[in-house]
């Protein structure tokens, strides 16, 4: 058997990173794409492999130079006009070598797992090609496949619906051609398809003819939990560092992205705090019916979508203002306060991340579990006074919580005392007692003037992608500075969209909340029963865990994201917290949370 390798393309879209060296020239973490194909081909023992260069193709011989004379025969064919044509034509330059041999064919731009040219050398159908079930991040040829794995049919772009989705397979780029196949069907259609559209076409088009037959030559291979990934622009290169990062850095190449965890293949996210069950309601549908549009025209300015915040929220205009997410009212609320800030610890840093680290004062509950109360607060800040004290409400990553009457009397206190009371009740809808335990009342603003309440609707809601938040206060002369720091269109149109129509799925809200209480009780007792997690018990949509010998909080991240794929959020450096081992793990939906459980119970050292 040998392998081809086809590596003559320009890689345009990866920018300065390809502007004097080809696409697998391009190091991943410091190794580059072209030595870790090579290495996976060395332990193959194959007859011979080629390598089809153009683009920079000389400097790509000289790198590779006589470093794997020992374990690879290394041959070059050359496309000199790699600037006018496509990978079919690098392809037919390497016809005569690919008829003469079982042939591995493999896209240089690739970064994949040792064991993926594994399967298909190991697997005994003669022409193969690696798949992986479509995911709305990969781009270009798909394929269906029946029962049996047969390729039915080769989807090129232009075929691609999106309706049909649930039945494509993304081609990994990764073939095995028999040299039976090469020499009967592959090579004679590869020919006469050139010679009727041209140079300039994908190599994948001929196998899409060929499927045309119903001979069934080529079947599927399902690449399963493999990681790869195709790098074709500068993002692709930076999740590629992220999944394919080295132990002492891929930690801090995933928390280092705040989010964006759609993009990785299957992973599980339980860092990020969201609800997970107001998304099946009708409201989704409804913003997904009206997509074209609200994507296609400008949203409303300021004035348009503090009375539709108002209308949800039930909070007088001059009460609220509407921001794009939490965090952009916080950045400017942070900037606008003076004088000594009180916050508890350990926290959501957000806030003092903000604000003059030498103006801060902080308590920290002296007990195991991190519980303090309202009287606790007072007694604390009585003694250590502040222009402004700062409470999350339940905290966050704690969990704590104090009732609505005991916030009304620090409300009261802090009336009392001339300070100014920050509330984030962001999470407060996840506490037992829901509805009830929320401050955001035109009643409540009125008579404690010094109160402002923080929201995140992204986390209550369940809706991230839409960034909204709300602040609120009876203080309007705050409300109306907030509003000029903060742009005229800072709300995009889904999420003045979603303030349109929520109130016709209020309903649905509640019983997603209630739905949430009931699934967290369940996922605490399942917490519980793993023997190395010590679980503090929570209000909110997470719990603080610590970790018990014989692990540690960053063993077991490391573990769970290469096990078994899923991310959880290490918080032993969180400042408040003593050095201790600490994860924060999020509740997801019951299957979310089995498939989590199951995870834990397998880890093992």
């Amino acid at each position: 058997m040998q392998a081809i390798i086809l590596a003559a393309g320009m890689g345009k879209r990866l920018g300065e990173y390809t502007a004097d060296n080809t696409k697998c020239m391009v190091p991943v973490n410091g190794v580059r794409l072209i030595d870790r194909t090579l290495e996976h081909l060395a332990s193959l023992s194959l007859n011979r492999v080629v390598i089809v260069v153009g683009y920079e193709g000389q400097k790509l011989i000289d790198y590779i130079g006589n470093r794997y004379e020992d374990r690879l025969r290394i041959e070059y064919v050359e496309n000199p006009i790699y600037d006018k044509t496509n990978n079919i034509y690098s392809l037919a330059l390497a016809k005569e070598q690919l008829q003469e041999d079982d042939t591995l064919l493999l896209e240089s731009d690739l970064i994949f797992d040792e064991g993926m040219l594994d399967l298909l050398v190991n697997n005994p159908y003669p022409n193969l090609a690696l798949v992986a079930k479509y995911e709305t991040w990969m781009d270009g040829t798909m394929v269906c496949i029946d029962e049996d794995r047969n390729i039915v049919n080769f989807v090129t772009k232009a075929a691609f619906r999106y309706s049909d989705v649930d039945k494509y397979y993304k081609t990994v780029n990764f073939y095995k051609f028999s040299r039976d196949f090469s020499r009967q069907k592959y090579v004679p259609f590869l020919e006469a398809y050139m010679k009727s559209v041209g140079l300039n076409e994908y190599y994948e088009y001929v196998l899409r003819i060929i499927s045309f037959l119903n001979n069934h030559d080529m079947k599927a291979l399902p690449v399963g939990n493999h990681k790869w990934y195709e790098i074709d622009d500068k993002q692709d290169l930076d999740i590629a560092e992220a999944l394919f990062a080295d132990e002492q850095d891929i930690i801090r190449k995933y928390y280092g992205r705040y989010g964006g965890f759609w993009r990785f293949p299957k992973m599980l996210d339980y860092c990020y705090l969201v609800n997970p069950y107001f998304r099946s309601s009708n409201i989704i549908d409804e913003m997904e019916a009206n997509f074209r549009t609200l994507i296609g025209e400008y949203p409303s300015g300021m004035k348009v979508n503090t009375l539709c915040a108002s209308k949800c929220w039930g909070v007088r205009e001059e009460f609220i203002v509407p921001g794009n997410g939490a965090a952009e009212l916080i950045k400017a609320l942070m900037e606008d306060l003076s004088g000594k800030l009180g916050i508890i610890r350990p926290t959501f840093e957000e806030y003092p991340n903000r604000y003059d680290k030498h103006q801060i004062v902080a308590f920290v509950p002296q007990n195991a579990d991190y519980r303090y109360s309202a009287d606790d607060l007072m007694d604390f800040f009585g003694k250590n006074p502040v222009e402004t004290l700062l409470l999350i409400n339940p905290d966050n990553p704690t969990g704590n919580f104090i009732p609505r009457a005991d916030i009304l009397r620090l409300a009261t206190w802090c009336e009392e005392h001339d300070t100014r009371l920050v509330v984030d009740e962001s999470f407060v809808d996840f506490a037992a007692g829901y509805p009830s335990n929320t401050l955001l009342s035109d009643a409540v603003l009125r008579q404690y003037p010094h109160l402002v309440v923080m929201k995140s609707i992204s986390k209550s809601y369940g809706v991230p992608g839409i960034r909204l938040g709300i602040l609120c206060a009876a203080d309007t002369a705050l409300i109306a500075r907030i509003k000029k720091q903060v742009s005229i269109w800072n709300i995009n149109s889904f999420a003045e969209f979603f303030m349109q129509i929520y109130t016709k799925y209020e309903k649905d809200y509640h019983r997603a909340c209630f739905r949430f209480i009931e699934e967290r009780t369940r996922f605490e007792q399942l917490l519980r029963a793993i023997p190395y997690l010590r679980v503090i018990p929570s209000e909110a949509n997470y719990f603080l865990c610590e970790v018990k010998a014989p692990f540690t909080a960053r063993e077991l991240v490391l573990l769970a994201l290469k096990q078994h794929n899923i991310l959880l959020r290490d918080c032993s450096e969180k400042i408040g917290l003593d050095g201790k081992q600490y994860l924060r793990i999020a509740v997801r939906s019951h299957e979310d949370n089995d498939r989590l459980i199951a995870a834990l119970n397998q880890i093992s050292k």
